[in-house]
């Protein structure tokens, strides 16, 4: 076994810590500025944590624009990023200043949304509004802030192409979601090949 102190390196020739919790889903996140400014960046520590009410989080690795948005104005949306809408995902994640528009930057249309100010991305095939439930800063085992932030928050509106919607199921495969491997730039999408059945014990 290969065993390491991350806080001493792992040794290797990229950090495996990425690629062992994988794949990961992506938090493909809209927001806007307290000025209207449009804001869309994915995140690859991004998941869904409660059912009743649904919540879903993203973890910002560094004060970002996203943290920033929703601090300011309690709302943001998730768009499913899919294989079809792979390269316009990789230009939203370009490193530039908060007075751009990665909607422009990228090719995509904002559509309004139901329940929130803030726009779903009009090509992505499921998109989730959300409001703000909790917002927190990242502690160490020792209790020490760090420079993350997890940003939690309640669907109170949801967006499925119905397409996807096949004898009343979601259709997880016909939907193509990309996933975040590790590596620098590893990713993954499923196929119904790689589908099996297993149920709960009763």
């Amino acid at each position: 076994m290969h065993f390491y102190k991350p806080k001493d390196g792992h040794g290797l020739a990229h950090d495996p810590f990425n690629a062992i919790i994988a794949p990961r889903p992506i938090g493909w996140i809209s927001s806007h500025s307290s000025d209207g400014t449009l804001n869309l960046a994915p995140y690859s520590f991004f998941n869904a944590f409660n059912y009743v009410p649904p919540i879903i989080g993203f973890s910002s690795v560094g004060r970002k624009d996203s943290v920033a948005n929703i601090e300011a104005t309690g709302e943001f949306v998730w768009n499913l990023a899919s294989e079809a809408l792979a390269e316009q995902m990789n230009l939203s994640c370009s490193a530039v200043g908060p007075e751009v528009d990665e909607f422009a930057l990228a090719g995509l249309a904002p559509a309004a949304s139901h329940e929130v100010a803030v726009p779903r991305v009009a090509e992505a095939r499921v998109a989730f509004e959300c409001r703000l439930s909790q917002l927190v800063q990242l502690k160490d085992s020792r209790g020490s802030d760090i420079e993350s932030w997890l940003v939690l928050g309640e669907v109170v509106g949801v967006h499925i192409d119905q397409r996807l919607i096949v004898d009343g199921v979601f259709d997880t495969v016909g939907a193509k979601p990309l996933t975040r491997g590790g590596g620098p730039g590893d990713y993954f999408t499923i196929s119904e090949a790689a589908r099996f059945d297993m149920r709960r014990p009763q």
